[in-house]
């Protein structure tokens, strides 16, 4: 994520106006491309759907962004941000946190008027972060130092630091007080405990380069790390071993799970592919399709009440000498809706 997001040239000003495309149905998937919403310039990365209140949060570069999914109504500029890479809701409380990579904070928001509650200083360019519930503590990983913070929602103060390592990617909790952090320079996943504050096992991720978007399905008892190489690996986290290989698309950045029924998904910003895996038996995760996306789709979301899933993207342009993307063209921003079909 911090080495994959795409800055835009302008930001538009104010929202646009809802559009949709004609259906793209993928056979045998059970989704389709169902239309888009369109909203202002700017980079992205991760996105999150708060179902609560039926609203769907980007990290939007200089902003968090939202969009009302009853509606479609977007609001460009909740709060302003300095290359924003998370944004989640707190469980209970009226407020996010978003993951501030310039500065180098994790600041706190107000949901109704976007006020900035906290700016916590926590390490260098923060990147990924989860709540966990079990400790009651907001985890944020450090992309550019190899740490992970943790801190109280509550008074908004960094409460411990864990020496980690490496190129921190995304995390995920496990429920029990523990939590899986992809490294995407040493190609492994490590497990921590947040009531420790310690590693407790490093994972080599054998057969994949650059680990990046990770999910924690089947009850906890499956590991699904999206990698550069084109590749999804299934790991056993009890056993500390790879069980499965799965081909994907290229340039992926999330695996987002949508445990109600049974599947997970993985973007391909680099192909323009979202591919679809069924995670129904955790011993036999397999990948049962794809559905035609957009180039630049990397990252998005899944809103659990309807199964439709939400990714972030705009058309590039052609890469200038040594870069490995495009730059978004202006007034191309647009948020992708994969919906499950009718049948």
């Amino acid at each position: 994520m911090a080495k994959h997001w795409v800055v835009a040239t302008c930001v538009a000003a104010g929202a646009l106006a809802p559009a949709y495309l004609a259906a793209r149905p993928a056979s045998g998937t059970g989704y389709e491309l169902a239309g888009h919403i369109a909203g202002p310039d700017g980079g992205w990365d991760y996105a999150t759907v708060d179902p609560t209140t039926g609203t769907l949060y980007v990290a939007h570069g200089d902003a968090i962004t939202t969009v009302d999914l009853a509606s479609r109504a977007v609001n460009p500029v909740l709060a302003p941000a300095h290359h924003a890479h998370q944004v989640l809701r707190i469980p209970g409380k009226s407020e996010l946190f978003e993951t501030d990579g310039d500065t180098g904070t994790t600041r706190f928001v107000d949901i109704a008027t976007g006020k900035v509650i906290a700016e916590v200083a926590t390490g260098k360019k923060p990147d990924g972060g989860f709540y966990d519930k079990a400790t009651d503590q907001v985890v944020v990983m450090n992309a550019a130092d190899g740490t992970v913070s943790l801190i109280d929602p509550a008074s908004h103060k960094v409460t411990g630091t864990i020496e980690v390592g490496g190129g921190l990617e995304f995390g995920v909790v496990d429920g029990k007080g523990g939590a899986y952090v992809n490294v995407e320079d040493r190609n492994v996943v490590v497990a921590i405990d947040l009531k420790t504050r310690k590693v407790v096992k490093t994972i080599a991720l054998t057969g994949c380069e650059g680990p990046t978007g990770l999910a924690l399905v089947g009850g906890g008892t499956r590991l699904i790390s999206a990698c550069a190489n084109d590749v999804a690996v299934v790991t056993d986290p009890k056993a500390g071993k790879v069980v499965a290989k799965l081909a994907i698309g290229a340039d992926p950045d999330a695996v987002i799970v949508d445990e109600a029924r049974h599947r997970a998904f993985i973007p391909n910003g680099g192909s323009g592919t979202l591919s679809v895996l069924d995670i129904a038996k955790p011993a036999a995760i397999r990948v049962i399709g794809t559905v035609k996306t957009q180039i630049g789709a990397k990252t998005g979301a899944v809103d659990p009440r309807d199964g439709r899933v939400y990714l972030p993207t705009a058309t590039l342009a052609r890469p200038e000498p040594g870069a490995k993307r495009g730059k978004p063209v202006p007034g191309t921003f647009k948020v992708l809706v994969v919906a499950p079909t009718a049948s």
